[in-house]
């Protein structure tokens, strides 16, 4: 990886005119911006369809794409729809918030409306896309018809016969649902054709887009019911352990996040063969992959299905690079970010640097004031991504608000300023201090070029509520800002040849 820096933003996050950010021509003018202000990289968040709290951490499925996502100025182009038809949806949404509520109601209509509308049953390219993704879009088309059949329901809530795939029930509800079905496989053709074309689109200006892959599927996911031999789930389909984090200085009862267990036995009986189609497909989608949770295949913390808090988990020896092995041998080289944040055993450290993946490194867990960190830039080597933060944190400009005394001293003692210079300058100290590194990669949030308080925060860990929504005002990447972040990237040598 050679030195260079890119942008950190969700693409829900992009200005678009419809509520949320997606394929249109606000992805391709960030792009255009991008390059204009010297970056070679923009990371997004996981791309899958969300569903119960709206984190891409908790996807419907791990091979498809999100529905929101998909241009509905694409959809008016194909004249599967009008503009009046998207005129409500307009209206109702707001500049500064993703309305998950109403996006969910009213898009969900429109894109029904352009599948009505398409004959998409007559597109040969529509035909050749379900037949090349059979392996996963089937099961997954039919998991969200049958899911929309029960009210939203999960899949545990299913019958019996159908929540266990008995054949004749699986036969018994494509059929039924058989236009329902293809509702879903149009969508994901609508997701998978106007990605391709707009990172095609960013590769030729010379932007690698770094995707995010989470370590784990939601338990209501079409990947477990399809493969419940794959997780430690009991006969009844329900899990007898669940993933998490054990308590720490952020929190004092762990992180329940409830996302059923790998049978790691199972997977390596089958070669890993479901882990390198994933990987296959994932790198379909993007130039770079950040592995969430990177640690987790070295040990993985298990808590008992039905505990209240993360206490009374254990940790359990995951596969180490044996599944990285085993992917490379079936599909080459891969480029990785290894996402190795928190506490770190020497048995995690080994693995990540026998991988030869970079670690993240990042600024706002460097100035503890009551031990030396290894944030610390002058501990880094070549070989890591350096962040201001990252999706979970707070923005920075919030986050030297809410500094304690010695905290900050250290890190205006690191940064050779005397005095608190305001939020807004010693935010940009901080981004310069990310790209004076040794790191390979810098890579900043977009909030923090912009200088935003936690209004524009993206997620809280472990709070449901005023998460993933941001979104960034149209018109506030302007040439002004582009061409402050190109002289910063210039400035220390990360910038991309224009």
């Amino acid at each position: 990886m050679e030195r260079a820096c890119g942008v950190l933003m969700p693409v829900a996050s992009l200005p678009s005119e419809y509520g949320i950010g997606c394929f249109d021509e606000a992805a391709y003018e960030f792009i255009d911006m991008l390059s204009r202000s010297g970056q070679s990289y923009w990371q997004v968040l996981p791309m899958g369809p969300t569903g119960y709290g709206d984190s891409p951490y908790q996807s419907f499925s791990t091979f498809a794409g999100n529905p929101y996502f998909v241009s509905l100025r694409a959809l008016i182009k194909k004249g599967y729809l009008e503009k009046e038809d998207c005129a409500e949806l307009a209206e109702g949404s707001s500049e500064k918030y993703v309305k998950y509520d109403f996006i969910y109601k009213k898009r969900f209509e429109l894109l029904r409306l352009a599948f009505e509308k398409s004959s998409i049953e007559t597109d040969q390219g529509f035909a050749d896309f379900v037949a090349e993704n059979e392996e996963w879009l089937n099961d997954y088309a039919l998991y969200m018809a049958i899911k929309d059949e029960h009210g939203g329901k999960s899949y545990l809530e299913w019958e019996e016969d159908i929540k266990k795939r008995e054949p004749s029930q699986m036969v018994a509800y494509r059929n039924k649902l058989i236009n329902d079905v293809t509702f879903y496989q149009f969508l994901q053709y609508e997701f998978y054709s106007q990605w391709s074309e707009l990172k095609k689109y960013a590769n030729e200006k010379g932007i690698k887009i770094i995707g995010d892959i989470p370590i784990y599927v939601a338990l209501d996911s079409a990947d477990t019911w399809a493969h419940p031999e794959l997780f430690k789930l009991d006969a009844d389909r329900n899990p007898t352990a669940v993933a998490g984090c054990p308590p720490d200085a952020f929190s004092e009862d762990g992180q329940l996040w409830g996302n059923p267990l790998y049978d790691w036995d199972e997977h390596r009986e089958t070669g890993y063969e479901w882990w390198i189609s994933r990987i296959k497909k994932i790198y379909e989608l993007f130039d770079v992959v950040r592995i969430d949770h990177f640690r987790g295949f070295d040990e993985y913390y298990s808590i008992p299905f039905g505990e209240k808090t993360a206490r009374n988990g254990k940790w359990q020896q995951g596969p180490g690079l044996d599944m990285f092995r085993a992917a490379k041998r079936h599909l080459g080289d891969f480029d990785v970010i290894a996402e190795d944040l928190g506490f770190l055993t020497d048995s995690v450290i080994e693995m990540r640097e026998n991988s030869g993946f970079p670690g993240m490194k990042i600024l706002q867990f460097a100035f503890d004031s009551r031990e030396e960190s290894d944030y610390l830039p002058f501990k880094y080597d070549r070989n890591c991504v350096v962040y201001t933060g990252t999706h979970d944190n707070s923005t920075t400009c919030a986050w030297l608000g809410e500094m304690d005394a010695a905290d900050r001293k250290k890190m205006l003692d690191y940064l050779d300023a005397s005095v608190f210079t305001g939020k807004k300058k010693l935010t940009w100290k901080i981004i310069k201090l990310a790209h004076s590194s040794v790191a390979d990669l810098c890579i900043i949030p977009m909030q923090d070029y912009l200088c935003l308080g936690n209004l524009a925060r993206i997620n809280t860990p472990s709070t449901l509520g005023f998460n993933w929504q941001w979104r960034m005002k149209k018109g506030a990447f302007n040439d002004k800002l582009a061409a402050k972040m190109l002289d910063v990237a210039e400035l220390f040598g990360r910038a991309k040849k224009i």
